[in-house]
């Protein structure tokens, strides 16, 4: 199958998606006809990363005076210090706002190197090279960077678009099943907040794409990557339209702080499981119909995705959750805002709810 390209227009930046198998043996044809040139650069690159694909990377590159940078790419290193260490390498280096840093590595590592990227002079040519589906499909699209603190997640941070994104698809064969659906919990987030055929498409295909087979997960990857495209051409620094991608994030970044951001419960299972509480709460609050929270509901079931936010909290935890959801950065007053459904197509932003009506509702939902 023959790649697919996608392009991103902002107010500041404009920059393609290039979605496809073995591209990055390629990599350096992509940047030339994409016009990035630059005399030096710095991988950024979580250690998962197989051995194979670095070289595939190193070699396309073998004209460019490579650098490199690995960490162990999880929450808790998600913070100002490996930011710091990268800075430090392009200080060190003498980097110039033309040669640029490449992110190799799912969402966390773009966040950092982004992020890094932003602060170093003021602005260093970024390139994404995303490698979990979760990352392909939401984070190295839209220019968000940033990273944790004590206080809750991504409350540090900036918008910040990159030259390009190269979505390579061979990485995500390295990659175990939990991943997989941890990148089709945004996939399927996408396919609720705007009025397309993707949610037909994935109940239709589930088991496809979860196996990775073409053409199926590259028409996952594209349609998912098209609908947040439209989402941030009409909203880049989330004001108004761009919030409706928050749908179920809000209960999502408080279940992940609340557990101290452990592998017990990944980013991408976290968003289905606030997917679910909030097609929950919407329908407690008569929000969305019956039938059409059933359609969704039974979609996750048939997907077997994570559903039981009693397997990972207990009454005790509410506090803690209520808290983290309190500093949520959509807040605007002492009320909790929250991204609810109506029906498919249809959600509802800027929904101001008490902390008092949403800990009844949590205790429900963790007694039910």
């Amino acid at each position: 199958m023959k790649p697919i390209k996608l392009k991103v227009n902002t107010k500041l930046e404009s920059y393609p998606i290039i979605i496809g198998s073995n591209l990055i043996k390629n990599l350096n044809l992509y940047l030339k006809k994409n016009s990035i040139n630059f005399n030096q650069c710095l991988l950024v690159i979580d250690e998962k990363i197989p051995n194979k694909m670095i070289f595939k990377i190193r070699k396309s590159l073998k004209k460019k005076k490579v650098s490199s940078f690995v960490f162990k790419a999880n929450e808790k290193n998600k913070n100002m210090n490996f930011v710091n260490k990268i800075l430090r390498i392009l200080l060190n280096k003498n980097f110039s706002r033309q040669d640029c840093v490449i992110s190799i590595g799912g969402g966390i590592t773009g966040d950092v190197t982004g992020f890094a990227a932003s602060l170093y002079k003021r602005g260093l040519n970024f390139i994404n090279i995303p490698t979990t589906l979760l990352s392909q499909v939401d984070s190295s699209v839209g220019g968000k960077t940033g990273v944790n603190t004590k206080e809750g997640k991504n409350l540090i941070g900036s918008f910040y678009q990159p030259k390009i994104v190269i979505s390579d698809i061979e990485f995500l064969k390295s990659l175990p099943k939990r991943e997989i659906i941890c990148g089709y919990g945004e996939i399927f987030k996408h396919s609720l907040i705007l009025k397309t055929n993707l949610f037909k498409y994935l109940n239709n295909n589930s088991s496809n794409i979860f196996s990775l087979k073409s053409p199926f997960i590259e028409k996952a990857i594209f349609e998912s990557c098209k609908i947040k495209k439209k989402v941030i051409q009409k909203d880049e620094k989330e004001k108004n339209m761009r919030k409706i991608l928050n749908l179920g994030h809000t209960f999502a970044h408080a279940f992940e702080a609340t557990l101290g951001y452990s592998k017990k419960l990944n980013h991408g299972e976290a968003v289905i499981l606030g997917l679910k509480t909030a097609l929950n709460f919407s329908l407690v609050n008569n929000l969305i119909k019956k039938n059409e929270y059933n359609s969704i509901i039974n979609h996750i079931h048939n997907a077997k995705l994570p559903s039981n936010i009693k397997k990972f909290f207990k009454k005790k935890d509410l506090n803690k959750i209520l808290s983290f959801m309190s500093k949520d950065k959509k807040n605007n007053s002492n009320k909790i805002s929250l991204v609810l459904l109506k029906k498919i197509g249809h959600p509802l932003i800027n929904r101001e709810y008490s902390k008092k009506k949403l800990s009844l509702f949590l205790k429900s939902e963790l007694s039910n």
